[in-house]
């Protein structure tokens, strides 16, 4: 008899499909080119998961942030150069990007002075650091924005369509 995985041990794909109410096998049918036995592989880590695998999975468990977490921790281009987006709340992605928005606003006629030139010196490179993770995290809220709408579409509580039409009228 095989071991019984406890929480401490799931892969964060397994908890996915889990937490989606499906087993390996109905998985296996919704994502229909992606076998049980595979899909017991990449759970258990004994094979590593592949980025069509995860597109998969993010669909057919209504998780699109599996694709943000597969690019950020296991792909070694993603590694380097894609943060991780947490799952958050409208009203804190909101409130965060606004409090950045708020203290960039105060720092923008710094920056113009620091960037004028072409050349960054010795005296603004602490002012240009700290106005460079401002706009770090507004990238981050602007992340964690899109992520909030795809779960938000997964999860059918914006109709696609609409906000499709809706970007489209505004030439988006």
């Amino acid at each position: 008899m095989g071991k019984k995985s406890t929480r401490d041990n799931k892969s964060i794909y397994q908890i996915s499909r889990e937490e989606a109410g499906m087993t390996r096998e109905e998985a296996s049918e919704v994502m229909q080119f992606v076998s049980d036995s595979r899909i017991e592989k990449y759970e258990t880590r004994k094979s590593p998961v592949q980025p069509e695998e995860v597109m998969a999975m993010a669909k057919a468990y209504k998780k699109p942030s599996l694709c943000n977490y597969y690019c950020s921790h296991e792909c070694p281009i993603g590694q380097e150069y894609v943060p991780e987006v947490k799952v958050k709340e409208l009203s804190q992605i909101v409130l965060q990007m606004l409090a950045t928005m708020n203290s960039l606003e105060k720092a923008k006629d710094r920056f113009i002075e620091i960037t004028a030139d072409g050349k960054i010196s010795e005296d603004e490179f602490a002012d240009f650091a700290k106005i460079e993770k401002g706009v770090e995290e507004i990238s981050m809220a602007a992340d964690s924005l899109s992520l909030w709408v795809n779960n938000t579409i997964a999860s059918g509580k914006i109709d696609e369509e609409k906000l499709e039409a809706a970007r489209k009228a505004l030439g988006i």
